[in-house]
């Protein structure tokens, strides 16, 4: 997956892992692709034109993964959301 421009922030990690965890476990792959390519879209169209895409914000991937419900941040050791942060993290860099 090409990653977004703009730096990757842990914020970044954190809603995208939160946006992951509010849906079911068979949409998260793809909901995850969405989002970063929303994202890579949104730093495309500031760097070109200056101006935040009217869908998926200011090229982070905190911008774009707040365009869809996050679930609220459990606990350390919640095994869903480990899988969610490790989902996240692969994504962005692989």
């Amino acid at each position: 997956m090409k990653q977004s421009p703009a730096p990757i922030l842990w914020e970044d990690i954190r809603s995208l892992a939160r946006a992951l965890l509010a849906h079911p476990e068979r949409r998260r792959r793809v909901l995850c692709r969405v989002i970063l390519k929303g994202a890579t879209r949104a730093a495309l169209q500031a760097a070109a034109t200056g101006r935040v895409h009217p869908r998926w914000g200011n090229g982070s991937i905190d911008a774009a993964a707040r365009k869809y419900p996050l679930a609220a941040e459990p606990f350390p050791g919640d095994a869903d959301y480990a899988a969610c942060l490790k989902m996240a993290l692969e994504a962005i860099t692989g």
